[in-house]
């Protein structure tokens, strides 16, 4: 399988427990791991043919644009989603790290999830190796 990765993108979001810490933007990284066939895109040279990168950290800097966050964890579960949902990769790992005042350099957490499947789900035959 083969993995586009995105390591460090640095977003501007609201999180933090307190009305306090999520009174301004806070600097976070994130890092993304999206597992992707992209042998075709490879073989033709064709950007629609694969996740565009450019794409994805637009749409993620965006996203801290329209909403705050309590926990780290809810934030790198919406960004996992969106990007399940959005950029369709077979699975996406997400790694948001947070730069607290507690005197750690970082703290971060993870979250891997793959796109639910159900059963009686059929892919169309136009969905094959590429997308």
């Amino acid at each position: 399988m083969s993995k586009i990765n995105i390591v460090d993108l640095e977003l501007f979001c609201r999180v933090g427990v307190s009305e306090e810490e999520r009174a301004q933007p806070q600097r976070l990284l994130v890092s993304l791991d999206m597992d992707y066939d992209f042998s075709s895109a490879a073989i033709s040279d064709r950007i629609n043919r694969t996740i565009d990168y450019i794409e994805v950290t637009q749409r993620l800097q965006k996203m801290g644009e329209r909403r705050n966050w309590k926990i780290i964890e809810t934030l790198a579960t919406d960004i996992a989603n969106k990007i399940l949902k959005e950029f369709h990769p077979d699975r996406v790992t997400v790694e948001l790290k947070k730069f607290p005042s507690c005197g750690a350099r970082y703290v971060s957490v993870t979250v891997t999830m793959e796109p639910i499947v159900t059963e009686d789900f059929k892919r169309p035959w136009w969905w094959g190796g590429w997308r």
